[in-house]
């Protein structure tokens, strides 16, 4: 059961780690004031209204007015993960050691079949106690 919880432990953390260092972006496409597409890996799908160039019978170009609009959004993930103790001071380090070895001394597994004190035999009763203190138990 303590290997069980620490793997989930250990990869919770790892996904925590990588997610938090991880970078991606978020390509929106808009036509006019809507949003169209939203996209996290690829440029986002287009409404089929872009610039467009039209020509007329007398060869003429008409040129038509663009209400799309592309917005790229960019989710930097972090670069520093490193924790440097040489910049706590002597206090500060001696607190951390101890309290990371008392917490680890918690989980410390004991063998099912230790019997305390197994070598020591009872003192011999000389006198019955109980007797003398008049102590009973009801």
């Amino acid at each position: 059961m303590k290997y069980f919880f620490r793997n989930i432990t250990v990869f919770t953390l790892a996904t925590l780690v990588l997610v938090s260092t991880m970078s991606f972006t978020i390509n929106k496409h808009f036509c006019g004031d809507y949003l169209v597409s939203t996209s996290l890996v690829l440029k986002g799908d287009t409404c089929g209204m872009e610039k467009q160039i039209s020509t007329t019978k007398k060869g003429c170009f008409i040129l038509k007015k663009n209400c799309c609009k592309d917005e790229i959004q960019l989710v930097k993930g972090q670069d520093d993960l490193k924790i440097d103790f040489s910049e706590l001071d002597f206090q500060q380090q001696i607190f951390i050691t101890s309290f990371v070895i008392s917490y680890s001394n918690l989980f410390e597994v004991l063998d099912s079949q230790t019997i305390p004190f197994k070598e020591y035999s009872p003192p011999l009763l000389v006198k019955d106690i109980q007797l003398l203190d008049q102590v009973f138990l009801i």
